[in-house]
């Protein structure tokens, strides 16, 4: 039996390639078949015809509106799996996340969703801001949340449009520079502990600390120790309970940690970094991943699954502590994570092995420094090679 994964991609390279040659270095699975790697082209396509896809990753409908049509029309027709449901895309903006997690009680902080500063470009604009807007007042909104505030775009992404906001001069700058742009006034978490980014690929959640500050190469630092246990745990549930409410299975999620207490901020990105060159020590753990949840879900036949069953988590009660652990019930549900784990235990026990040998050879060599040619000028290609490296045999050592 020969299976086949498309993979819908963007401007991407490195992870793609990395994909690809893990999944042809596994070989076939005992008792499951041989899985084959294809790049989808975006082309005219007829509702009826079956598509030749077990699953999809895709990477690219989140702003590609043909190929978003087509992944609604093979998962609703033809049942293809898809790691990110593409009916939840609108949610992605931010702002029903938001509603969402403020509603099963998550401690995101105050935010407030403020009209355009500038109109949008439509005919009938000006008639119903006239009879409908109210006018408000801004500096009353940011005194009540309180300063510092952050003003960020409500479908925002890669830091776009973020601003820090400390008083109203900078309030005022801000508003004026958002133009066309929808955005939310969200309230700092001060003197936070940690900043966490938690990628969540399938069952699995590796939980890295993160630094915003700092140029992409430098962000993600390698630290095991930088939160409690019981913050860890925390947000690997927060992670799991987002991505199970709105069917995500490949998502990012950005938390605060201050004290005993976990404020997600960020936690809808239908295009999260797996940049080899932003990764780097946690890039082989992300590809491994990736391949475990898509042989996983194509071998044993897992189903999409189109209706989100919101109810099931908005019927939740008891205290904070008593709602996150049966949040984490249902989102281990979904996921079936005893069921994967099993699964990997008994049919990818040697995925580790391959993956070790891969990133300890050459063909891995090329591939980084494929990358960094690729990513940074000249002049810095032999520093980021070898900064690039250094983390890499530090992640072959750690595994070995």
């Amino acid at each position: 039996m020969r299976h086949r994964i498309g993979l819908l991609l963007g401007t991407e390279e490195d992870w793609p390639s990395a994909f690809e040659t893990v999944l042809r270095r596994l070989g076939p699975i005992k008792g499951m078949g041989e899985f084959d790697v294809e790049r989808v082209t975006i082309e005219p396509f007829d509702l009826r015809a079956r598509p030749r896809h077990s699953l999809v990753i895709d990477r690219l409908a989140y702003w590609y509106y043909h190929p978003r049509e087509w992944l609604k029309k093979i998962s609703m027709m033809d049942d293809v799996y898809l790691l990110n449901s593409p009916f939840t895309f609108q949610s992605m903006e931010k702002h029903a996340a938001y509603c969402a997690m403020m509603r099963l009680g998550l401690k995101v902080p105050e935010t407030v969703l403020v009209p355009y500063k500038n109109p949008p470009d439509n005919a009938r604009y000006a008639y119903t801001a006239a009879r409908y807007n109210r006018p408000f007042d801004l500096d009353e909104v940011a005194e009540r949340i309180g300063y510092p505030l952050f003003m960020k775009p409500y479908d925002g992404g890669a830091w776009r449009g973020v601003s820090l906001v400390r008083d109203r001069d900078e309030l005022h700058r801000a508003y004026d520079a958002s133009g066309e742009m929808l955005m939310h006034l969200q309230q700092a978490v001060q003197g936070y502990d940690a900043f966490a980014r938690s990628l969540s690929i399938g069952a699995e959640t590796m939980v890295m600390r993160f630094r915003p500050e700092e140029p992409m190469h430098a962000r993600y630092t390698v630290d095991h120790g930088f939160l409690s246990p019981a913050a860890g745990e925390e947000v690997v549930t927060i992670g799991k309970l987002v991505n199970a409410f709105f069917r995500w299975e490949f998502n990012s999620c950005e938390t605060l940690v201050k004290g005993p207490d976990v404020h997600p901020i960020d936690y809808a990105n239908a295009c999260p970094d797996v940049a080899l060159t932003s990764l780097h020590y946690y890039f082989p753990w992300a590809i491994k991943t990736l391949v475990k949840w898509c042989v996983f879900c194509v071998a044993t036949r897992r189903r999409p699954r189109i209706d989100l069953e919101t109810h099931d988590y908005f019927a939740v009660t008891g205290t904070y502590e008593e709602r996150l652990a049966e949040y984490r019930r249902l989102a281990d549900r979904y996921f079936e994570t005893e069921r994967y784990q099993e699964f990997c235990d008994t049919h990818l026990g040697h995925i580790d092995e391959v993956v070790l040998e891969w990133v300890a050879g050459p063909e891995f060599d090329r591939l980084l420094v494929d990358t960094v040619t690729a990513t940074y000028p000249a002049h810095e290609h032999d520093r980021f090679v070898e900064h690039f490296s250094g983390l890499l045999r530090l992640w072959v050592k750690d595994q070995g």
